[in-house]
């Protein structure tokens, strides 16, 4: 119920908006009671039972059912008595068509108030998930599968929504329609109902026990979808590396495997669910036998106190009794496998990002002097991958990281947008730790371009204009040339206003670069960040993205992160980074000059020449 409370406050307005639900569903279902009610006179004339009685007083007004009961009898004897049965009968006629009109009239109003809160909660739901998600740092897309993130986001909303409608009607409306009707049976013989209730337990505990069974496969039915669109995903990225190894075959057996598991668990759920609504309508009819005995009896014995109308009219309201019933336990039903769902939603939701800004937060307005490593080590598990790193990087300086693969050069150069937090020491600037600064603030001051060119499908303004909506088709051109990308971008077949695909896919890899270094170039920092971001060229593209590095690098500090070592020879430093640990540190030419890992490097890559 704490969940299903939860999902709710995601709708606006949700207290007035129930309580007009709730108005709405008791004037539908006491018209709509009323309807079966209006059964019994009719069969009274019908029968010709009681037609000659005399016209009952009027009764002293009160909130009660005896009132309204008495007042009918009343005017009901009254029209009898002066215009004759077939006059009684159209009269009883009007009213059953006036409160059907009037029943499909509230009910259709409790409809809108129902719609209004699913869409509403619906939207504010994604847009939390798709907030909270955005949040989060790094790490945790490195750990959890997009596919899963997908599924939680499309599947277990709309499972969500599925149990939000049927919960307003079983869990909020049908308690009180089975109430109200009770209430009429009470009126009409309490014996009778006494007895209904005697058996109706026996039908709810073996419906409890098929619910209970069904939440723990809604959950492993949820994980295993994310699981089936994360395969998707993966296959349709990287459907070029599938064809180029002839490995459709084993992506249709993990397909299959997970397709299987699938069906397995949700043919469970299937029986189980379809399950629920035949067996409560066998046990309903089970109870109304056995109501039609009791009852039959009362009518057949000489001293009843319940006429056949009477009786008759008591089986009509209480048939109505069934249909709400089997709502509710299929809501039920419903409601376990939305909460499953909606305990994945909410395991989302509740993820507390690693990085986060502290309370008091320094604004960073303006980088001054220097960024700084003190004593830096970090690691994503237990193993360190950076090993108390100590550096400093001067303003407008260029600081190139080089070395073997896996060393730690691009861990170490995520430390400086707060990617990640060193497990050990800390990383300053202008002489305070990261960690004291509003982190927007931080990265703002930050540019970077990583090997690959990370696009939207867009169109080359919008990407260009990324994360600066203030952009004037100016300050784009501008930032487009100084990119070496404005001429070719020219020749595109509607110029800047050219939708690229999904992943910049219309463009070669050297222009996707190109707009990645335009997209910085607009954001002006202080400091950038190249992550190998020419590595993946061929020497042409290669020459027009380095030129356009060296144009965006001039005045700027710069992290540059390189295994083409001739694209940093006029860095300021290079840093030789191995093992995780800083190994050798200088200009080239000093390096060049020791016989250590930068020389091997170099003379490496001369001889590969």
């Amino acid at each position: 119920m704490k969940t299903f409370l939860r999902i709710l406050n995601y709708a606006p307005y949700i207290k007035s908006r129930l309580v007009w639900f709730f108005v709405f569903s008791i004037l539908g279902i006491i018209f709509g009671a009323f309807n079966i009610v209006l059964v019994i006179p009719m069969l009274q004339v019908l029968f010709e039972r009681n037609v000659g009685d005399p016209v009952p007083p009027l009764p002293e007004f009160s909130l009660s059912s005896e009132y309204i009961i008495g007042v009918f009898n009343h005017y009901f004897r009254m029209i009898i008595l002066e215009n004759g049965s077939l006059n009684a009968l159209l009269f009883v006629c009007g009213l059953i068509v006036l409160c059907v009109l009037f029943a499909n009239l509230f009910r259709f109003l409790e409809r809108v108030v129902a719609t209004k809160i699913r869409v509403d909660l619906v939207r504010n739901i994604r847009l939390d998930i798709f907030s909270n998600v955005s949040r989060l740092h790094i790490g945790f897309f490195n750990s959890e599968r997009k596919g899963d993130l997908i599924s939680r986001f499309t599947n277990d909303v709309q499972e969500v929504e599925a149990a939000v409608m049927n919960s307003l009607k079983a869990v909020l409306k049908e308690p009180i329609t089975i109430i109200v009707y009770f209430a009429i049976l009470f009126t009409i013989s309490a014996k009778l109902t006494f007895f209904t209730l005697l058996v109706l337990p026996f039908t709810g505990g073996v419906l409890a026990e098929i619910i209970k069974r069904l939440k723990r496969q809604a959950k492993q039915s949820q994980e295993s979808l994310g699981r089936i669109v994360n395969i998707l995903d993966e296959t349709f990225g990287g459907m070029r590396v599938v064809k180029a190894f002839n490995a459709r075959g084993f992506i249709i057996r993990k397909m299959e495997e997970e397709s299987d598991y699938y069906r397995r668990v949700n043919k469970s759920m299937s029986y189980k669910n379809e399950l629920a609504s035949p067996v409560s309508e066998v046990l309903g009819v089970m109870i109304v036998a056995a109501i039609i005995f009791f009852g039959g009896n009362m009518v057949l014995s000489e001293d009843s106190s319940l006429s056949p109308e009477t009786f008759l009219g008591f089986l009509a309201i209480f048939s109505m009794i069934i249909q709400p019933a089997k709502a509710f336990s299929n809501g039920i039903t419903a409601l376990q496998k939305g909460t499953a769902s909606a305990n994945r939603i909410f395991a989302i939701i509740d993820t507390e990002p690693v990085i986060q800004s502290p309370p008091n937060a320094i604004k960073l307005e303006r980088f001054q002097e220097k960024i700084e490593f003190v004593n830096v080590s970090f690691a994503y598990n237990s193993d360190l991958v950076l090993k108390n790193i100590n550096l400093t990087i001067p303003k407008g300086k260029m600081i190139a990281l080089v070395g073997p693969s896996g060393g730690g050069k691009s861990t170490l150069a995520d430390l400086v947008p707060r990617f990640y937090d060193p497990t050990q020491g800390e990383v300053k600037l202008d002489d305070h730790a990261l960690t004291k600064y509003d982190v927007e603030s931080l990265r703002q001051q930050l540019g970077i371009v990583t090997q690959e060119s990370i696009l939207f499908n867009d169109t080359i303004f919008n990407n260009i204009a990324f994360g600066a909506p203030g952009a004037t088709m100016e300050d784009v051109v501008h930032a487009a040339k100084v990119a070496n990308a404005h001429e070719f971008i020219l020749q595109a077949e509607e110029g800047y206003e050219t939708s690229i695909g999904e992943r910049g896919s219309k463009l070669s890899g050297g222009q996707r670069q190109r707009l990645s270094i335009a997209r910085a170039v607009l954001k002006n920092p202080p400091i950038l960040i190249l992550d190998e971001a020419t590595s993946a060229l061929d020497t042409e593209s290669e020459k027009l993205v380095q030129e356009a590095l060296f144009n965006l690098m001039k005045n700027r500090t710069s992290i540059v992160i390189a295994h083409r070592l001739s694209t940093i020879q006029h860095a300021d430093e290079i840093i030789v980074i191995q093992g995780g640990e800083i190994v050798e540190r200088g200009t080239h030419d000093e390096l060049s000059k020791q016989n250590g890992v930068y020389r091997k490097l170099s003379d490496f890559q001369s001889n590969d020449n």
